[in-house]
């Protein structure tokens, strides 16, 4: 076996911390409501309802009388089909994220990252933002793994890269993310900028939080 080396890495949490997804997101969601009749939610609201993954995004939305199984099918499935027309309408990288993701891949750090948005929208997206960024693993949430914050899977892109747990920045906008970083025994960076704030970052363990990404870099070993 190969062993673990001690060189740094960096695993990025998408929504939030790479990419300001928030006004998609709240749209697609806001047109399956309208479209069944139910109340629509203000943008802002969709702050608290991402980062748990599709399905539970659509939970948190509907009408509290509307959250029976058979209907969150129905429509978890509309928000993917709504979502896949219109994600890049006003998505985009938050102001200095291509800058540090050019300065990682000048210093040979390797990157990746990890999401609990839908794998194949999570790759589309990143492909679509970051075309020439060499990312060693793009993953979102499949079926057969469980998402953030448990750590299976942060810990299989560390040992895919060769890099020990310990080595390893995660830097993500949310509890969960700070959650699955300390659960994998990774560095837990918070994210500012992102759609939760800083006091929930600093309350589920962040060891710093970042104002802007290019601070990131004070983080590496020379």
């Amino acid at each position: 076996m190969t062993p673990m080396s001690r060189k740094q890495g960096v695993i990025f949490d998408l929504d939030g911390t790479l990419l300001d997804t928030l006004m998609d997101l709240a749209e697609a969601m806001n047109g399956v409501l309208a479209q069944r009749g139910w109340r629509t939610h203000p943008v802002d609201a969709y702050r608290r309802f991402v980062g748990d993954g599709m399905a539970m995004l659509v939970r948190r939305a509907l009408p509290d009388n509307q959250r029976h199984d058979p209907g969150i099918a129905e429509c978890v499935r509309a928000m993917c089909e709504e979502y896949a027309r219109t994600w890049a309408r006003t998505t985009k990288p938050y102001a200095g994220v291509e800058e540090l993701l050019d300065r990682l891949e000048s210093r040979g750090i390797p990157m990746a990252v990890l999401s609990n948005k839908p794998h194949e929208a999570t790759r589309e997206m990143v492909l679509h933002f970051f075309p020439r960024v060499p990312f060693h693993e793009v993953v979102g949430a499949k079926p057969e793994k469980l998402r953030k914050p448990d750590s299976g899977v942060a810990l299989e892109i560390a040992e895919s890269m060769r890099i020990k747990p310990e080595s390893m920045l995660f830097l993500g906008d949310s509890s969960i993310d700070m959650q699955t970083a300390q659960a994998a025994g990774m560095i837990p960076l918070g994210a500012a900028w992102g759609f939760r704030g800083r006091d929930e970052l600093l309350a589920f363990g962040a060891v710093r939080v970042l104002e802007n990404p290019l601070e990131l870099m004070n983080y590496l070993r020379p």
